[in-house]
Order: structure tokens, then sequence, then C-alpha cells
């Protein structure tokens, strides 16, 4: 839904840009589980690019949910989940232990990008998957999350893509088209989030450029889909559900008094057009990933 598919905290009319993270601990697992798919295929992307690497850094990991993907995809590797949450690192510490990999696996708590100096060896591959745009000055931050691989050691950077869509552009209730008028809600948003920021610094979102500017040699970028069609299984009703009730109680002035109506048919579980029984639902978006190399 948002072009960012991670989901952020808004207050009513998405006047403020603080998140907690903490509170919003159960969606982001919900949906990195979700992506599940998407993310085997990036990382075995990357596991052709990165071959043994002995330390692998989340920068941003959340919850843990790929933090753990990592240490199950690269068996040899140390992981070490960054995040400036450390109730989301608790549920990345536990969820380590169920999958068995907590002997491999590391949290280091504290605010990015000055954290990663605490770390103990410089990473062979660092992976930021839209944590970079949380930064104000996202060039000072590249050239941050560079200084700390290992001359060789590869950056991973998930930044871009395309928004989620749930429904069809016709849905038969309301204006067709609610979706992209929600994009377009939330890329407002996102914008005043960006100039809110402590030492906010506009970049044109270049980011081959931008990792070059780093000091750091480009490699590539691919995007991958994650496609779960009609349809949708009881996981993606409840995430979908989840979305919507975001979008109603962060953005309740913003969308006009057609869309409201709208979204609150979608939300209605009695409402047999509502997300909890429609059965056109389903998740379509693509994940961008940017690649780049410390020279040695």
């Amino acid at each position: 839904m948002a072009h960012h598919p991670h989901h952020h905290r808004h207050d009513h009319d998405g006047d403020t840009t603080d998140i907690d993270w903490a509170e919003m601990a159960q969606l982001l697992e919900a949906q990195a589980e979700l992506g599940l798919p998407m993310y085997e295929q990036a990382l075995a992307w990357l596991a052709k690019e990165v071959t043994e690497p002995g330390l692998i850094v989340d920068a941003g990991s959340g919850p843990g949910v790929v933090s753990c993907l990592f240490a199950e995809t690269f068996p040899g590797a140390r992981v070490m989940a960054v995040d400036g949450s450390e109730p989301l690192l608790e549920r990345a510490r536990a969820r380590a232990a169920r999958r068995g990999v907590a002997d491999r696996f590391g949290t280091l708590a504290g605010e990015l990008p000055g954290v990663l100096d605490e770390l103990e060896y410089p990473a062979d591959l660092l992976w930021a998957s839209r944590s970079l745009h949380h930064l104000g000055d996202q060039r000072a931050a590249l050239a941050a999350f560079g200084r700390r691989l290992a001359p060789g050691g590869t950056l991973a950077l998930l930044e871009g893509g395309l928004p989620h869509r749930f429904l069809p552009r016709d849905i038969g209730i309301g204006r067709p088209g609610l979706e992209a008028r929600i994009d377009t809600v939330q890329e407002e948003w996102f914008a005043r989030m960006r100039a809110d920021l402590p030492d906010s610094v506009a970049v044109t979102e270049d980011w081959p450029a931008l990792l070059t500017a780093a000091g750091l040699k480009y490699t590539r970028t691919r995007s991958f889909l994650l496609d779960l069609p009609a349809p949708p299984s009881d996981r993606v009703r409840a995430y979908v559900a989840a979305s919507y009730t975001r979008v109603r109680d962060s953005f309740t002035e913003s969308l006009d008094a057609e869309d409201r109506a709208t979204v609150d048919r979608l939300l209605d579980p009695d409402d047999p057009a509502s997300v909890h029984h429609r059965p056109d639902l389903f998740v379509l978006s693509a994940y961008t990933v940017h690649t780049a190399v410390r020279p040695v």
C-alpha cells in the first residue's frame, strides 16, 4: 500500500512523524513473514555475489525475521542484528532461539549509523533494508556504512521499489483508484517525515550514484517481486486488515469523505465487501536491492 512497504506510525492526519517501533512490532513481524518468499529470492541472489561471509550485519533489523533468514542462508556466518529498539531486538533474539541459530546470532542496540562503530569486527555483508531513509543525512550514513565494511565487503541497500497493491483498481464500492490516492497521502507524509528528521538533507534518490559518492564500487541493482495472488490466506487477510486499520487511524482527515467511507466498509467484518470476505484480495509489490563493494 505505501510506497515504502514497511509501515510508519502516524497520529491524527499523519501530523506527527514520531514512530513507536515497539508498538508496531507485531505488524512489522507479520509484514516481514509475508515477505519471506521475496526475501528468500533476494538472499539467494546475494549468496551468489558474496561468498562465505564471516560477519553479516542487518542494520535496522526490526524484529529479526530477515536477520534469522540470513543466518539460515549463510550457515557459516555470524549475524548481528542492529536496531534502535530494544523491544524489537528482544523479539529477534527469541526468534533466533526458535530457529536454532542463536549460537551465531547477536544483537546491538543503538541509533544508526553511529552504533555501527561498536561492532567488534568489520562486516563482510551489511544489509540495510529501508532503514537508510530514516536517517537525515543519507549521504553521510552511506559513507558510515561503507567504513564498517571489511575490504571487499558488500553493502546491500534495499530502497525504492513499488507500492503494495491489495485490491483491484475498481473494487465495486466507492470511487475506483482508492489505493493510488492512499499512496499520494502517504508520499506526502513521507516527505514531511524526511524533512523533519534531524540534520535532514535532501538528495536525489539515485542510489548507484550515492553509493559511488560514498567511496564504494557500485555493482548491481535488482528488483524482487512479492506476489501472493488471490484467493488470500487468513494471514494475508489479517495483514491487509491491519494495514487498512493503520491507514484509517493515521489519515482520517487526509482522505475525502467518500474514501473514508470506503475504508470503513473494507474494515467492517459484517460487510461482504470487506477485506475479511473478499475473494479478490492479494499482495503484490516490488522491492529493489542495490549492491556496492568497499574497494580492497
